[in-house]
């Protein structure tokens, strides 16, 4: 059974930083793109980043382009999203998605508030 988790939110002070990680199993992590999304609220949930199998491929939305960095550990099963320069409207909660024979797979998300 796929599994994803998300973990490394929290509280921080705008033009802080923070490092998001999602942990995956029961599946070959590195056969598979990695995408994360985020979901303000009372808005949709928005895609962020997204990264190709080997890591070779980075995508980014245009609000976070400069500023977050998507990369994977094979290894480690582990994807992270390096998040710097932090805005108030970054405020989300963050989750991570992965696609298997056109099913999507979620994690439980983990938040991340922007504030002085």
């Amino acid at each position: 059974q796929v599994q994803l988790a998300e973990s490394g939110g929290g509280l921080v002070q705008p033009g802080g930083s923070l490092r998001l990680s999602c942990e995956a199993s029961g599946l070959t992590f590195s056969r598979y793109g990695m995408n994360w999304y985020r979901q303000a609220p009372g808005k949709e949930r928005d895609y962020v980043a997204g990264i190709s199998s080997t890591g070779g491929i980075t995508t980014y939305a245009d609000s976070v382009k400069g500023r977050f960095t998507i990369s994977r550990d094979n290894a480690k099963n582990t994807l992270y999203l390096q998040m710097n320069s932090l805005k108030p409207e970054d405020t989300a909660v963050y989750y991570c998605k992965v696609v298997l024979l056109g099913v999507f797979y979620w994690g439980q998300g983990t938040q991340v508030t922007v504030s002085s």
